[in-house]
């Protein structure tokens, strides 16, 4: 049972790269899906997370406008693609699995049980 986040790597201010949640052995499809992220020497932050069906999508301020989480059921993938990067952007992105049920803070670390093993996207000025 395991989350495996991918798609990260270095890339110039401003560029773009797109993230990619693959499970195995653990179903995406009925429940929340998460993307956070940690910076060396700071706490896990929220970045942006999408419900069961695609239809509710949140996302933190710093992110908001750049990044967009999106879902294919069907592939039990969750992706984010993610735009106009800054330095600020610079982390270890994961993925996590929450509820199958509405919550209220889709940005509480709390809520989500399952992570994945990170992958690391680099900003370069």
């Amino acid at each position: 049972v395991q989350l495996q986040a991918s798609g990260g790597g270095l890339v110039q201010a401003g560029g773009s790269l797109r993230l990619s949640c693959a499970a195995s052995g653990l179903i995406l499809s009925n429940y929340i899906v998460g993307w956070f992220r940690q910076a060396p020497g700071k706490e896990r932050e929220f970045v942006a997370a999408i419900d069961w069906s695609g239809d509710t999508t949140v996302y933190a301020d710093s992110v908001k406008g750049r990044f967009t989480i999106s879902r294919d059921n069907a592939k039990n993938m969750v992706y984010l693609q993610m735009n106009s990067l800054k330095n600020a952007d610079t982390a270890v992105y994961y993925c996590a699995r929450g509820p199958y049920y509405r919550i209220s803070d889709y940005s509480a670390v709390r809520q989500y049980e399952y992570w994945g093993q990170g992958t690391l996207v680099t900003v370069s000025s």
